[in-house]
């Protein structure tokens, strides 16, 4: 198999999917981890109408597949757990560093 690269560019703004077809929200932004250079998350924003009362959420980023033929990303959530994950406000960050926040969300989505 050979790698495929994405630039970030391509993977902000995609939209979310989920097995079953349903939409999820769109990747809003890519958080790295500086010091190994591997994208440690992406950030999903979720619920809300043209951007309003949006909740965002940290994906690890390995949880999400990529769809080449429909130009979309994968995220095998039920849509209704996804309501019930870890999530913040777009204009309340959390601090994507702090171990708790790392803890709470990996094990949310059973990535250990």
């Amino acid at each position: 198999m050979t790698n495929q690269l994405l630039s970030s560019s391509t993977i902000a703004g995609d939209s979310v999917k989920n097995r079953q077809g349903e939409e999820l929200g769109n990747i809003e932004d890519l958080m790295v981890d500086v010091s190994s250079g591997k994208v440690e998350y992406a950030v999903l924003s979720f619920g809300g109408f043209l951007g309003l009362g949006d909740k965002y959420f940290a994906i690890p980023f390995n949880q999400l597949g990529v769809d080449h033929k429909n130009h979309c990303m994968i995220l095998n959530v039920d849509k209704e757990r996804l309501k019930d994950a870890p999530g913040f406000d777009k204009d309340n960050w959390p601090n994507f560093a702090d171990p708790s926040f790392r803890n709470s969300v990996n094990t949310y989505y059973g990535h250990v």
